[in-house]
């Protein structure tokens, strides 16, 4: 967990201390964006940086052209790294053992013989450039300033586990706090860290893991309602940590009088599915919405399309958290 680091600690501390003190609302950007790159390229190292600056360079210029090639371009290519980097053994294994078994155990072999890592964050970085690249294609304003889909690409609270961005909500907020941070965000913001860090450590790592963990260990030998009160201690486990995470990223946003979207809102509450799906990974489903589920007709069409539809947009969600058949 890199927020849970302690030089992720120290980091944070020097930060806010140095955007909290600039007097100047370009020295606290230029605070913003050298933070984040030393963020990003500690975690990431420079053969995990340069693949994403090399796609952000494209993907810029590809957004100021008004033609809507240019747009679809940048959304393959998008779209080709992340399958690239992320999916490329799963996909080759998979295709070619439907062809011969043979084929898909010695892609495998192959690939795995000759691996190369994945950038830090690359699903959220495609997710950000295909969301700027669509709303481009559909009219919507370009990010003509360098610095400022700089910032939007490289924000260091969120490029971990999001949540994920939109440009047109974020970089409003962004111009509007380097002027002036208020001390009710700031409250807000440590609040809020404060309850991720609960929620990451007291909640997850101390009391969920332990438990868990035993239980597991012999889990068809429990009787039924310790198998029971295992999944239910499980799903508060996955809750827990993944919203805090979360509430550490957005807490952080807020420290600096930036807003981004929210990811959880109490999911467990949800009477029925749909609902639960409006609470769960906001931004995530959403995305998946707006820019999957709704382009391809959503539920304006006939009853097999709209299941068609549905089925495409969650095997997308389930490829998304990990490369495997299991999440599909």
């Amino acid at each position: 967990m890199i927020f849970g680091t302690y030089w992720f600690l120290a980091f944070s501390i020097l930060f806010i201390l140095l955007y909290w003190l600039s007097p100047k609302a370009w020295l606290r950007h230029a605070v913003l964006l050298l933070g984040s790159a030393l963020f990003y390229w500690h975690f990431a190292g420079t053969a995990g940086v340069l693949p994403v600056i090399a796609l952000g360079v494209v993907v810029y210029f590809l957004g100021l052209c008004e033609k809507k090639w240019a747009s679809t371009l940048g959304i393959v290519l998008s779209v080709t790294m992340l399958g690239s980097y992320k999916y490329a053994y799963f996909l080759s294994a998979s295709v070619l053992g439907l062809l011969n078994a043979n084929w898909g155990i010695e892609a495998g072999l192959f690939l795995k013989d000759h691996p190369w890592a994945p950038p830090l964050a690359i699903s959220f970085f495609s997710f950000e450039f295909v969301h700027y690249l669509v709303e481009r294609r559909r009219g919507h304003a370009a990010i003509r300033s360098p610095i400022d889909f700089l910032t939007f690409i490289i924000f260091f609270p969120t490029l971990i586990a999001g949540p994920i961005k939109r440009y047109g909500q974020f970089l409003p907020s962004v111009q509007k706090a380097l002027v002036s941070v208020g001390p009710e965000d700031v409250m807000a913001g440590m609040i809020q860290i404060s309850v991720g860090f609960v929620k990451k450590f007291a909640a997850d790592d101390i009391t969920f893991n332990p438990w868990l963990n035993n239980i597991q260990e012999n889990f068809f030998d429990r009787p039924m309602w310790m198998r029971w009160a295992y999944l239910t201690g499980l799903s508060f486990k996955i809750l827990l940590d993944f919203s805090g995470y979360s509430d550490i990223a957005i807490g952080l946003a807020k420290t600096m009088g930036i807003s981004v979207p929210p990811n959880f809102n109490w999911p467990y509450l949800a009477t029925d599915i749909r609902e639960f799906w409006h609470r769960w990974h906001i931004s995530l489903s959403t995305w998946i919405r707006d820019y999957v589920y709704i382009p391809l007709g959503g539920n304006r069409v006939g009853k097999m399309r709209v299941l068609l539809n549905g089925l495409f947009a969650f095997a997308l969600c389930g490829l998304w958290h990990g490369a495997a058949w299991n999440f599909v």
